[in-house]
């Protein structure tokens, strides 16, 4: 550390901007409509600099936090050459324009000191809304074009009138309200709090700790890096499908360690397919800080410092950096937990005991909605993920039912689903059908079982991944863990039915849907 910095003043400033970051979440989560923000917590908070640059995030959704610093770069360049006002907010979740995918909608606000005719600083908030239009209720189609997935929101100055029409374009335009001005209250609370650290610090003492704060771990990412040996690592995963015909889309990571630099390159990936589960460059760049970011011992601050030692290379037209008018509905949730394994797969190679194995690379994405021709004031939309198996690592076998890598929600309690909604869990459980490993391996984490019965008829998408290609087991990589698996069964005929991973479907009353996560892999350690 350089020697002018005061070690415990950076600790104490790391926790103070965090900190506005987590109250900005507490207010949007306490303020939101829809059980997915409020209960699910599907939300996202940061601080950043006059540049664009992350200075602190909350511990909340890692595909969120290493993209939103696209979003508000590309709201910069977009109004750089117009007065933006301290009363000004802006909103984006246009995915070729600093975006993921059409139902993460993130809001931004510049924060003025002193006078000064531009920002400072900037906070930015992200929610995943339950619906923003498109096809299938829920926003997350089968889709094989942008415009079947939703409105889509150029970096824009928010007006009532436009977040109206942005409501409007819901099946729920009361919730997708409400959200909206939740997420307006939570960047009211983070241009507060950041204002009042200027006032009784000064602006240019909060500039300077914000830069030493991404130096620092841009320095720490780099000592990281240098404890790996150099050399070349290639690791390649693949996608089970697309939803369209299209299957084993593969996504190749060659890595390349040189002293206290990594190259992380993606060119030997799939071209972007037909398919929902297309990811923008800003979903890749997520998926490569998080996985740098877990290598670190300590709690660093997470900030853009991590990808300052880390060149990211794609192909535009990939699947990994897809261009449009790609779909791209599921790369935010489902192709980012494949570019986690894949670059885990690589580092694996590096760093053999230092890794886990895979684990269960899917949100297991369920989307319910009411049909068309629905009466419009009970129109729903509904939302969530599930819960799978972590992969097991060289010491500990993996977690039970938990959110792992790209995703960090809770789950929706059962009664608060209920009581929303015209349907109901069944079942929920921890999955007991867990394959017997070698005796010396450390077992890989069990799936859910979660099962849904249907009081009225609806709209059901699944967007679900880890049905035909298992999460890989280290250091053996053919072998893996539980696969996941979908059932559907009608109340008329009551036999099962497998369903595919991606799949849109409508129900009635008494059909249910089982969903079975996938497991993690195991890791047998050397002797």
């Amino acid at each position: 550390m350089n020697a002018n910095i005061d070690s415990i003043e950076l600790e104490v400033f790391k926790h103070l901007f965090a900190s506005v970051a987590e109250e900005m979440g507490i207010r949007l989560m306490r303020s939101a409509y829809s059980p997915n923000i409020k209960e699910r917590r599907d939300y996202s908070c940061a601080v950043f600099d006059r540049n664009g640059d992350m200075i602190a995030q909350a511990a909340h959704i890692p595909v969120h936090l290493g993209s939103c610093p696209l979003s508000v770069k590309a709201i910069i360049d977009t109004f750089a050459s117009q007065n933006i006002t301290p009363q000004d907010r802006f909103i984006v979740n246009d995915p070729f324009a600093g975006g993921t995918h059409l139902p993460d909608i993130t809001v931004v606000s510049g924060i003025f000191v002193n006078n000064e005719k531009s920002p400072r600083f900037y906070v930015c908030n992200r929610a995943h809304h339950a619906d923003v239009g498109g096809l299938t209720p829920g926003s997350l189609p089968i889709s094989s074009h942008i415009d079947e997935e939703g409105v889509r929101i150029p970096p824009t100055r928010i007006t009532n009138d436009f977040l109206q029409h942005v409501a409007n374009q819901s099946r729920t335009p009361d919730e997708r309200l409400g959200d909206l001005q939740a997420q307006l209250a939570a960047l009211n609370i983070g241009i507060q709090r950041l204002s009042e650290m200027c006032d009784k610090y000064s602006p240019d003492t909060i500039s300077r700790l914000g830069q030493e704060l991404q130096d620092y771990t841009a320095r720490y990412t780099k000592q990281i890096i240098n404890t790996i040996p150099d050399g070349q690592y290639i690791f390649t995963d693949y996608m089970d499908d697309d939803g369209q015909g299209n299957t084993d889309l593969p996504i190749q990571v060659k890595l390349t360690i040189k002293e206290h630099h990594a190259t992380v390159d993606f060119s030997g990936s799939a071209p972007q397919t037909q398919g929902p589960i297309n990811a923008v460059k800003a979903i890749t760049q997520s998926a490569v800080m998080y996985c740098f970011r877990c290598l670190a011992d300590d709690d660093i601050p997470s900030n853009s410092g991590v990808l300052q030692p880390v060149n990211i290379i794609t192909q535009p037209g990939t699947i990994i950096d897809a261009q449009y008018p790609a779909a791209v509905a599921g790369g935010n949730v489902e192709t980012s937990q494949r570019i986690v394994d894949a670059v885990f797969g690589a580092l694996a190679q590096a760093i053999p005991d230092q890794i886990p194995a895979a684990s269960q690379g899917t949100m297991n994405n369920v989307t319910i909605g009411s049909l068309p021709d629905s009466d419009p004031s009970k129109a729903f939309a509904y939302y969530e993920t599930i819960a799978g198996g972590s992969g097991a690592t060289s010491h500990a076998s993996g977690t039970n039912a938990i959110h792992s890598h790209m995703t960090n929600t809770l789950n929706t309690p059962i009664e608060a689903l209920e009581h929303a909604y015209p349907f109901r869990i069944e079942k929920y459980l921890i999955r007991d059908d867990k394959k017997t490993s070698t005796t010396n391996a450390n077992q890989g984490g069990s799936g859910i079982v979660r099962k849904y019965i249907f009081d009225q008829p609806a709209i059901v998408t699944l967007l679900t991944e880890r049905r035909t290609r298992l999460p890989y087991s280290l250091p053996d990589t053919t072998q893996g863990g539980q696969q996941g698996i979908n059932f559907y069964t009608s109340a008329t005929d009551q036999s099962a039915k497998i369903l595919p991973g991606k799949i849109c479907l409508n129900v009635q009353p008494g059909n249910t849907i089982e969903i079975h996560t996938p497991g993690g892999g195991d890791f047998s350690p050397s002797k």
